[in-house]
């Protein structure tokens, strides 16, 4: 008999695969599972975060985002208007007689400045209303030529850590060099003044041109012979209660007073109401997907009988059907099908709002209203540092690693029982061998 090695080896490796096999399928088994239990976490978890974002986006903050108000405007182009939900509802008419400006000045056939002497060299001095800085004019040659350029000049400006509102460029003009400083904000409390103590740079102050004045926005309210009002900015910021206006351009001698209307805005409110009902049935249908029961010709979902998802449709279930500021969802057209789907009715919802915007606003928003509610009760599952989602999902990882290291377990337990193996083959082998030789002695 001769000695065979490939069969010393597969006997070794049959019977060794044969030694792990149940724990190895119990194993494979096992990371099947948790495998599948986190790809259902991790869905539902994403599940629960876009849910808790449609309702923190709703909610807003502050003031109510729910029940949406808007501007309508006789004519485009004049103004652009910012209604908030407080807003109250009126006819108003604006005659813009002047827009607002920065302050803009120009010194003209700048030269570089002579600073050789620090004692002599000076400082250029810009006010602001009154606010000033100083930029000191040696300390701005940034190259230590001993002259200030024009360049280095400007960048001192905007580079000045005192800098309290202007800003300085270059323009050119074939070997012309002006400075242009700019104050940031319009109005006439924003307006520039300028000196020097260098002589040469006072000769330019003393020749600038004023590239535009410092102006206030002025309106009137009510037409022509109405109400003045002034802004150091186009904006007006709640000039009428829950209404920011923004003016563009002023009125021509016969044109009509710009008319705005403050209102409810019907559509917008309507989507609103959309967004959170598609939000909440989206939540919904992935539940069900997760926990579908299966049967002869479905799947059953991986999160079957999961005891979270209970819990947060028994909080969903409740909250839906609550009262909050004396009113329920059911009041505005919204109801809940017995999959527990929501179904929104917008002819019932356009005609309760209208009827009680207030209500509409209670329901949904303040700090212990519906959506702060859910948002509070969702935290308890998607808190990043504490939720439930997160421990769910880091105990799954913990039980991978374990069955990971378990299986590392069995590859060395296969090592060991395959080299076992080999060795008694290899040995018996041997041995029969070793007999057929020595009775071939004496055949």
């Amino acid at each position: 008999m001769n000695f065979d090695s490939d069969y010393a080896r597969n006997m070794a490796t049959q019977l060794a695969q044969y030694d792990v096999q149940a724990p190895l399928a119990r194993l494979d088994r096992n990371d099947a599972s948790y495998r599948g239990q986190l790809d259902a976490v991790n869905k539902l978890d994403s599940a629960l975060r876009t849910f808790r974002t449609a309702v923190r986006d709703l909610k807003g903050v502050g003031a109510s985002s729910m029940l949406v108000n808007k501007a309508t405007m006789s004519q485009d182009g004049i103004a652009t208007a910012a209604v908030s939900t407080n807003a109250v509802p009126g006819n108003y008419q604006f005659v813009v007689e002047q827009l607002a400006s920065q302050h803009q000045l120009a010194l003209n056939g700048m030269q570089p400045i002579d600073v050789r002497d620090p004692a002599t060299a000076g400082d250029f001095k810009i006010e602001i209303g009154t606010e000033q800085f100083v930029i000191n004019l040696g300390s701005a040659d940034a190259d230590g030529d001993k002259q200030v350029s024009p360049a280095e000049l400007s960048a001192a400006i905007n580079q000045a850590a005192d800098n309290v509102g202007v800003s300085a460029t270059l323009v050119r003009s074939g070997e012309e060099i002006s400075l242009v400083l700019t104050s940031d904000e319009s109005g006439e409390a924003n307006a520039l003044t300028l000196s020097s103590t260098n002589p040469g740079l006072q000769t330019g102050i003393d020749a600038k041109m004023e590239l535009a004045t410092a102006l206030d926005a002025t309106v009137r309210l009510g037409g022509r012979n109405g109400l003045v009002l002034v802004s150091p900015s186009n904006t007006f910021d709640n000039l009428i209660d829950g209404v920011s206006l923004t003016f563009n351009r002023v009125h021509g001698a016969d044109e009509a007073p710009l008319s705005i209307a403050v209102g409810q805005d019907g559509e917008a409110t309507k989507a609103k109401a959309k967004t959170f009902v598609d939000a909440l049935n989206t939540l919904m249908s992935a539940f069900d997907s997760l926990t579908a029961s299966g049967g002869e010709t479905a799947k059953r979902g991986p999160l079957a009988g999961d005891s979270s998802i209970r819990s947060i449709e028994n909080m969903l279930n409740r909250e839906l059907r609550n009262e909050f500021g004396g009113v329920r969802l059911m009041d505005f057209g919204i109801s809940s099908d017995r999959n527990g789907l929501l179904k929104l009715d917008t002819a019932q919802l356009e005609k309760a709002v209208a009827a009680n915007p207030e209500g509409f606003d209670q329901l949904f928003t303040g700090e212990d209203n519906l959506l702060a509610t859910l948002e509070s009760n969702l935290n308890l599952y998607t808190n990043s540092t504490n939720g439930i989602m997160k421990n769910r999902k880091e105990s799954l990882n913990l039980m991978l690693r374990r069955n990971d290291d378990q299986m590392a377990a069995i590859e060395q337990q296969y090592d060991r029982s395959y080299s076992r193996y080999l060795t008694q083959f290899t040995s018996m082998m041997q041995m029969m061998q070793s007999m057929e030789q020595t009775q071939g002695m004496f055949g």
